[in-house]
């Protein structure tokens, strides 16, 4: 059984400026899935950065609020709220609220840097 605990799973910032924890990726199971799933936290007035992925993606909002961009759309989201960003959509996210914004993050296939394209 390979399980994980959030707080000891290595923190890095993305390139488009979200704090992340990767969970799962087809390497942690021995390419057993194709997707990756990631831990995201955006402090209080910060955002991400606008970029592109080639893959598709889902976030569940564990916790705050905000602003999803998706190309020329917005829409405010909180916590227990499912947002799919399809593939080469324009997007980034906006913590609006006074505590951090944390989602979960799931990207098929599974997320690599070169499929990221930064705005």
């Amino acid at each position: 059984m390979n399980t994980k605990k959030i707080e000891e799973t290595e923190t890095f910032s993305a390139q488009e400026g979200t704090e992340i924890r990767q969970i799962f990726s087809p390497a942690d199971t021995e390419n057993a899935i194709r997707y990756s799933l990631a831990h995201c936290t955006i402090n209080p007035g910060n955002s991400s950065k606008p970029h592109t992925m080639k893959t598709s993606e889902i976030f569940y909002i564990l916790q705050g609020s905000g602003i999803m961009h998706v190309g020329t759309e917005q829409k405010e989201i909180t916590k227990n709220e499912t947002i799919f960003v399809p593939p080469m959509s324009k997007q980034f996210i906006e913590n609006n609220g006074d505590i951090d914004l944390i989602a979960l993050c799931m990207v098929d296939p599974a997320w690599r840097q070169e499929d990221e394209v930064m705005e």
